[in-house]
């Protein structure tokens, strides 16, 4: 009960009026601030909730924190860093390869060039060679006495590396897809970004045109072979040397009569568009083998200074599409050859139920890839057979085969002439040799002739002495 005080107060009667006053407890505040005080006790006394609070706020502030980091990291990267990314698909990445191979060789670090500031930039630039993932790189150089070199380059494997060019750090990362497979090679796709300053960038251009000039240069003088590659073309193998056309010996006037009707084409555009003719030619070169038809096509690439893109029609896994495709986009100043066309055709009839040796290929996507509506402009091709008499004529009617020319076996005259070429003034002996072929009675091809050529190097006599061996 409330703590009550009785007062008597006197009346005018005599009496006295009893005033009750009721005062407030002290007792009620005094529990209601013992509570507090009891809970403010128990929050500080107890460590594990005032460690809770802290590790609380330390969590937050460490989100908030790292939030903050990656923004600005993110902001930092969009306007101080810029990348370059080259995949595997695309015709630089083969020539960053090649130039980052070359870097590492010419700028190798060694024990007299590595003494002072030209040591440390040397270091510097080349970074990448003390990596610990490496890749090979194997190239063959071939010699005129036909013996072959090998060389090993080992260039950045997949990874990060750093390099110097240009007094620019570039890093490099080196990527191999895990799930992206390329299904004509098995191999996996590939991503090279190169990264650096926002304020390099201009790096990059001057890296890819060095890149760029050292692949053409490498292809100066030289005759670049395509193979077909899924859906695309690349080099096979290293560039050959120009074979010089007067290296092939024909019989009299036949590489001169392909030769003017090339550049004559070559010189048409115009006429061609003017007249609205689709802007291509057909070659047919046909005869037995070894008469030097593959030889000649070659020459004569040489000669124009053209490359050779090589279809072969028995390819497994190529189809229609993929040929109209190839044939669409065959690389500038190219020479498309298709070789032993009688191999896959015979009279509109695949050799093998499902094609030969299980090519995709019709007859009717072969014509419509050389002259349909889907064929591409601006086009040399070459076709050659042993067999002529086993294409179909739809094949071989103008409009696809525009020139046919015979590359037969040897002539006397072809034979005289290919003797003085291996054996200089050694006319005499030339003309005893070609009556000497000229009695076996029988065909020989001029690659029989320029074997025993090579076997008898420096001994026309002995050459002249093993003719009764060309008949075996």
């Amino acid at each position: 009960m409330p703590a009550q005080e009785v007062l008597s107060t006197p009346t005018a009667a005599g009496e006295g009026t009893n005033v009750v006053l009721q005062a407030p407890l002290p007792v009620a505040v005094e529990t209601t601030n013992g509570a507090s005080n009891l809970l403010s006790n128990i929050l500080s006394s107890n460590p594990y909730f005032t460690a809770g609070f802290g590790l609380m706020g330390l969590g937050v502030a460490a989100a908030g924190a790292r939030s903050l980091v990656v923004r600005g990291s993110g902001l930092i990267y969009r306007q101080m860093l810029v990348d370059l990314e080259i995949p595997s698909k695309d015709k630089s990445y083969v020539w960053f390869l090649d130039w980052m191979a070359r870097e590492s060789v010419a700028l190798q670090p060694t024990a007299e060039n590595t003494r002072g500031m030209y040591g440390t930039f040397l270091k510097l630039r080349n970074l990448y060679t003390s990596s610990h993932h490496l890749s090979v790189q194997t190239s063959y150089k071939q010699h005129d006495n036909g013996s072959v070199t090998t060389n090993f380059t080992l260039v950045p494997g997949p990874g990060k590396h750093v390099l110097r060019y240009r007094n620019a750090f570039i890093q490099v990362n080196r990527e191999r897809s895990a799930r992206l497979m390329d299904l004509t090679s098995g191999t996996p796709f590939e991503t090279i970004t190169l990264t650096t300053l926002y304020r390099d960038r201009e790096v990059f251009r001057t890296l890819l045109q060095e890149a760029n000039s050292m692949a053409m240069k490498m292809q100066e003088g030289k005759t670049v072979v395509y193979m077909s590659w899924g859906p695309e073309w690349r080099p096979f193998g290293q560039p050959r040397r120009k074979r010089v056309l007067e290296s092939v010996i024909l019989d009299n006037g036949v590489s001169e009569r392909i030769l003017e009707d090339v550049k004559d084409f070559l010189g048409s555009s115009k006429w061609y568009n003017d007249r609205g003719i689709p802007y291509r030619r057909g070659y047919l070169l046909y005869g037995p083998p070894g008469s030097g038809k593959s030889s000649f096509i070659q020459a004569l690439a040489g000669e124009l200074d053209y490359n050779i893109c090589i279809l072969n029609l028995s390819e497994q896994n190529l189809t229609d599409d993929r040929l109209n495709h190839l044939m669409n986009h065959i690389p500038e100043r190219s020479i498309l050859l298709l070789e032993d066309v009688d191999a896959a055709f015979n009279k509109r009839e695949q050799s093998d139920e499902s094609g030969f040796k299980l090519s995709g290929v019709t007859f009717s996507g072969l014509l419509n890839a050389l002259d349909g509506v889907a064929s591409s402009e601006e086009r040399l091709i070459f076709m050659t057979t042993n067999h002529p008499e086993n294409l179909d004529p739809a094949l071989v009617r103008p409009g696809r085969v525009d020139v046919r020319e015979l590359i037969d076996n040897a002539s006397p005259d072809q034979i005289k002439k290919m003797f003085l070429r291996f054996y200089e003034g050694a006319d005499k002996t030339s003309d005893l040799f070609v009556e000497a072929v000229q009695k076996l009675g029988t065909p020989i091809s001029t690659a029989q002739l320029q074997g025993l050529f090579v076997y008898n190097k420096k001994a026309p006599e002995k050459a002249l002495e093993m003719v009764p061996f060309l008949k075996s």
